[in-house]
This record gives structure tokens, sequence and C-alpha cells, in this order.
């Protein structure tokens, strides 16, 4: 169970970060607004969040799930794989040191926390232009000495791991078709997306309810089977900028 929740506010350069995404322009007004549902969202479940104000010089910021890994032993602080986003992590360690011990990867080691996917005792750390190899195994070592089993696996197309697989409880997987044969996921229950629909894979199991982005009814449908109480949010700015609900927070 999840007693806290950081995030950080998107600040009104939020638009210069990095995207791939064809979605359109995105509006620091809606986003704002966005935000503030989800942040609602997460204190209407029981946890306190953590709010920290925009951080200047870096647009990204508000993505607060790359710059840290956090189990109920240790917050691993990463170093998030674009260049423009190294330095980000700076101002979460303190924070995190409060709650946990603290571990750092190390350069020429990086690390995005949207690669690592934490399913029980078991993590799967995805390598991808964000997540090198160095970071990975830098990663995999803390946590194996923290008594985790963990895996890498290749993203291929897609920003992170958890953009196309998340861990939704009740030993189930939500992933897109890409991933639905994965040898590693093979003793999991599967829910798998139909083409239209992969956004929906970034979906968030936060305590007994999931979060899921809204405008995705065959998902929610069969998300319904999992049997716990669904909220969607319309973070439709935040997809703008290539993130999901995961990237928005911090939960341990």
């Amino acid at each position: 169970m999840f007693t806290y929740a950081l995030t950080r506010k998107p600040g009104p350069d939020f638009s210069k970060g990095l995207t791939t995404s064809l979605l359109g322009t995105p509006s620091y007004t809606l986003i704002k607004k966005q935000h503030d549902a989800y942040v609602e969202t997460l204190e209407k479940l029981g946890l306190e969040v953590i709010l920290l104000d925009p951080q200047p010089d870096y647009p990204d910021a508000y993505f607060v799930e790359d710059t840290a890994v956090v189990t109920p032993e240790v917050a691993v602080i990463t170093v998030p794989g674009a260049i423009s986003r190294q330095g980000e992590q700076t101002s979460i360690e303190p924070v995190l040191s409060r709650f946990r011990n603290i571990e750092k990867i190390q350069l020429p080691g990086t690390v995005d926390g949207g690669d690592v996917l934490m399913a029980g005792d078991r993590f799967f750390i995805g390598i991808s232009d964000r997540t090198n190899t160095e970071g990975a195994h830098q990663l995999g070592a803390i946590l194996e000495s923290y008594g985790y089993v963990w895996d890498t696996i290749s993203v291929g197309a897609g920003l992170h791991l958890k953009s196309s697989v998340n861990f939704v409880g009740k030993n189930t997987l939500i992933l897109t078709k890409v991933f639905q044969n994965l040898n590693l996921f093979d003793s999991f229950d599967k829910i798998v997306l139909r083409e239209k629909e992969t956004y929906a894979a970034n979906t968030l199991r936060l305590n007994d309810s999931l979060i899921m982005p809204k405008g995705y009814p065959t998902a929610k449908e069969k998300l319904s089977g999992i049997g716990v109480p669904i909220i969607e949010l319309d973070v439709s700015e935040v997809a703008k900028m290539d993130g999901g609900l995961t990237c928005l927070s911090l939960r341990f």
C-alpha cells in the first residue's frame, strides 16, 4: 500500500520539453487543470501528496517518476537518459531521503524511472533510448542487494517500458501486442490492448484502485475484470509531451 505521492507542478515552459508526439500544441492552462485533477485524485485515494514547485530550466521536471525508483526499503536516484534532463534528480534526493535509504545510479549509466516496472518482488528494467545497459545493471545490482529479482527487456518502439506495459494487480499485466508473447511475462495473466487503444497501457494501480486515461472504452471494459474501482482522467496535454499517468508521480 502506498502512503505518499511525490509530484511536481508543470511549469509555464512545459511545452518546451522533449516530445515526439504529433498530437498538436499543448495548452498550459489545460495541463494545469489536468494536473490539479490528478493530485486531487491521489488525495481522494488517501495518499499524502508532496507537491513540488516547477523546476526552472527543466521543462520536463514534472515527469518526476523518471528521477527515482522507490521500493519499501530504498530510493534509487537515477540519472535521466536525456542530457537536457540530467540535473532534475538533484532536487528529488533530499525529499526522498526523509523516507528511504538512498542509492544512486552513476554515469555513464542512465536510467529513467519510466523504464522500471515493479510487479511484487520482481522488477523489469527496459533498455531504451533513455535507459542504457550500464544503468540497468547498476539498478539491478542495487535491487538484488535488497532481495529483489530483476530482468532487462529491450523496449524497441515507444519511449519507455511503462508506455507499453504496466502491472495492474492480481498477477495481471496490461500491455500492447508487441509484448504479449514475451517469455518473461509467461507467469502473468495479460490484458492485451487493441492497436487503437495502446495509450491505455499506461494505467496506474494505486492501492485498491486503478487510474486510467480517459477515452479507451474497450480497455476499461477489460480492466473491469480486475474487480477494483476504475477512475478515468483526462491527460491529453501530458500525452502531447510523450507522458502518461505513471510519469506524474513517485508513489511510496
